[in-house]
């Protein structure tokens, strides 16, 4: 069951569901490759430190084999022997612990990140479950671990049986010299046994990071309709897209109707369209639209206008024009610049009219390219 539901998984998986995954704790990690840069990495310390390592070697023989009369009958004899030789054997293994420690935080960057999650510290009974324990081992993902595991140990042990062979008369000759020379080699020998066994790992490692890469990727990926369920939850449901655009409609209007009063004059169409129109030679190139609407919308401007003594100029070809071609907040096209100057002309003498008490000017009649009006062609 559980494989054909794998083989049903054929998307890709997604940006949140690899985030999903990675704060279960779930990422891509592989033991043999840690463990092979653990390994290089002492032994590269152990050999880079080995003469350092030797000198802390004699000084802890010397400590068990040489004392002065006095020191024989001094009472902190013990303690004073123990406390050097633990000084000398820190000198001995602090480079190799450092070296290792930091192998160990910097391995799982290489491959997954550095990642903690709480979440996978949490106990999970179902796990003691024997039953699923065995489904498990038979399972994909158990048989390549225990091909991994069998696998490394034909090549480690393939390894250390030719070293043995090939280094016999060297680890017969160990103790056969003096003590230092026996230690030298010793440690040389360690060394370099060490080095091909953390080679062969690495080897493995490499491999293996390959491969739980993509095993994770495997595990990860989705079913078409797990895609369109994910999609459908980022983008929200038709019925709260249609309440976000409603409420975002509702907000444009009131900022538009709160610009309203700062236009110089409203083109109508006398009952359908509205369009109010501001311009200020000193601050712009041309006059721009900051409301429009038609039917209700429409009516709701005239009302506007009105009660702010906003003059109102009927020009339906302009009116249509301006409402097909312009959005608020922008500047009239120039194809219709010719228009609106007559229209703002018109809007300026009309004022000198009113305030000097003499006839007003006709109103003007501008001229529009019909296929400026778009779809508002009729109307």
């Amino acid at each position: 069951m559980a494989d054909q539901e794998q083989e049903d998984r054929t998307e890709q998986p997604s940006e949140k569901r690899l985030r999903e995954a990675r704060e279960k704790g779930d990422v891509p990690r592989s033991r043999d490759l840690s463990g092979a840069m653990v390994v290089l990495a002492g032994v590269a310390a152990l050999i880079s430190t080995g003469h350092d390592a030797m000198e802390h070697v004699r000084s802890i023989y010397r400590l068990g084999l040489s004392y002065s009369r006095d020191a024989l009958f001094a009472g902190n004899l013990p303690g004073r022997v123990w406390f050097g030789a633990l000084h000398e054997a820190l000198g001995i293994f602090t480079p190799i612990a450092a070296a290792t420690l930091l192998a160990a935080l910097a391995a799982p960057t290489l491959l997954g990140g550095l990642n903690f999650s709480a979440e996978a510290l949490q106990p999970k009974f179902e796990r003691l479950d024997p039953i699923a324990g065995l489904g498990k081992i038979f399972a994909m993902r158990g048989l390549v671990e225990l091909g991994k595991s069998l696998l490394k140990l034909a090549l480690i042990g393939i390894a250390l049986i030719a070293l043995i062979r090939n280094w016999q008369p060297e680890m017969m000759q160990t103790g056969r010299g003096s003590v230092g020379a026996g230690i030298a080699q010793s440690l040389g020998l360690l060394g370099r046994a060490g080095l091909i066994f953390g080679v062969m790992l690495g080897l493995i490692g490499g491999v293996d990071a390959l491969w739980q890469r993509f095993d994770h990727n495997r595990r990860q990926r989705m079913t078409k309709q797990e895609l369109r369920d994910e999609h459908k939850e980022s983008e929200g449901s038709p019925e709260m897209k249609g309440r976000i655009r409603q409420v975002q409609i509702q907000m444009s209007r009131r900022r538009m109707m709160q610009e309203l009063p700062k236009a110089d004059v409203v083109v109508v169409n006398p009952t359908h369209f509205a369009v109010a129109l501001q311009y200020d030679d000193g601050r712009m190139r041309a006059p721009k639209v900051i409301a429009k609407g038609v039917d209700v919308l429409a009516m709701q401007i005239r009302q506007v206008a009105g009660s702010h003594r906003i003059p109102l100029v009927e020009a339906p070809p302009l009116a249509r024009a301006l409402y097909a071609t312009t959005d608020i907040g922008r500047e009239v096209p120039a194809s219709l610049y010719v228009a609106v100057a007559q229209v703002l002309a018109y809007v300026y003498q009309l004022k000198q009219a009113v305030a000097h008490g003499v006839t007003p000017p006709e109103p003007p009649r501008p001229e529009v390219d019909p296929d400026l009006m778009g779809p508002y062609r009729d109307n």
